[in-house]
C-alpha cells in the first residue's frame, strides 16, 4: 500500500485529490496540508511514501520545502518522494525544483488515470517527467558554465562500468524492469545499482541522476 500526503492551498482541491487517490485499492491518502511549509512539516509526522504537491512549490519557499521533505537525515534513510502538478512549464522552477530532489512533474490537466499512474511510478522510484520538460532540462545544462561540471566528474569516476551503463540507461529513460531487460539482471538487482548510484554521486532522487549523467557528458543530448 503506498501512502499519500495531497498538497493544495484550495480545500476543494485537496478533497478532489484526496478522493480520487483515495478509490485506488493500493492507494491511501495519510493526510493533506494547504502548503508546502505546511507539507514538510507534515511529512516528519506522517512519513508518507509520496507527496502530491499540486500548489505551493512555485516559490523560493516551495523549493526549500522540497528540499528538506527528500533529504535524508541518516544514511539509507526512505524520504517521501515528491510529485509536482503544474500548470506551467517553467524551465528555471522545473530545473531548480528537480535539483532540490522532486521526482517528477505532471500537468494539472492530467486525466486521473495518468495522476494515479504517476504517484505508482514516483513511488517506485522511477521519474515522471515529459519530454518536453526533459529536453528544456537538457537545454539548460547545455548552457550552463563548465566550471561546476569539474567535480561531478569525480563522482563520475567513482562509478563502475556497470553502474555507468545503467546511469545511461536510467538517463535515456528507461524504467527499471526494461534495464533489468536489455542488461539481463533482475530489476531488483536494477533498483540495487540505482541505490548505490545515487549514493555516490550525492543525488536523492532519479532525476537528479539523469541531470547528473548530462552534466557530465556520460550521456549527450542528440542533435536537434
Amino acid at each position: 500500500m503506498t501512502s499519500v500526503l495531497v498538497v493544495h492551498d484550495q480545500s476543494l482541491q485537496r478533497l478532489g485529490l484526496r478522493m480520487l487517490l483515495a478509490a485506488e485499492p493500493d492507494l491511501t491518502v495519510t493526510g493533506e496540508a494547504a502548503n508546502a511549509s505546511d507539507a514538510a512539516d507534515r511529512c516528519e509526522e506522517l512519513r508518507p511514501d509520496v507527496v502530491v504537491m499540486g500548489s505551493g512549490a512555485s516559490d523560493a519557499d516551495g523549493i526549500q520545502a522540497i528540499r528538506r521533505i527528500t533529504r535524508p537525515v541518516a544514511p539509507g534513510e526512505r524520504r517521501p518522494r515528491v510529485l509536482v502538478l503544474t500548470p506551467t512549464s517553467s524551465e528555471a522552477y522545473a530545473s531548480a525544483a528537480l535539483r532540490a530532489g522532486a521526482g517528477g512533474f505532471l500537468a494539472q490537466h492530467a486525466t486521473p488515470e495518468e495522476l494515479t499512474a504517476a504517484v505508482r511510478v514516483v513511488a517506485a522510484g522511477d521519474a515522471v517527467i515529459t519530454p518536453a520538460l526533459t529536453r528544456a532540462l537538457i537545454e539548460t545544462v547545455r548552457q550552463e558554465q563548465p566550471a561546476p561540471r569539474t567535480a561531478r566528474r569525480a563522482g563520475l569516476a567513482t562509478l563502475t562500468d556497470r553502474e555507468r551503463d545503467i546511469l545511461t540507461a536510467v538517463a535515456s529513460g528507461w524504467s527499471n524492469a526494461e534495464i533489468g531487460e536489455r542488461l539481463s539482471i533482475a530489476p531488483t538487482t536494477v533498483k540495487s545499482h540505482v541505490s548505490h548510484i545515487l549514493a555516490k554521486i550525492g543525488a536523492r532522487a532519479r532525476v537528479q541522476a539523469v541531470i547528473f549523467a548530462y552534466e557530465t557528458g556520460l550521456v549527450r543530448p542528440a542533435a536537434a
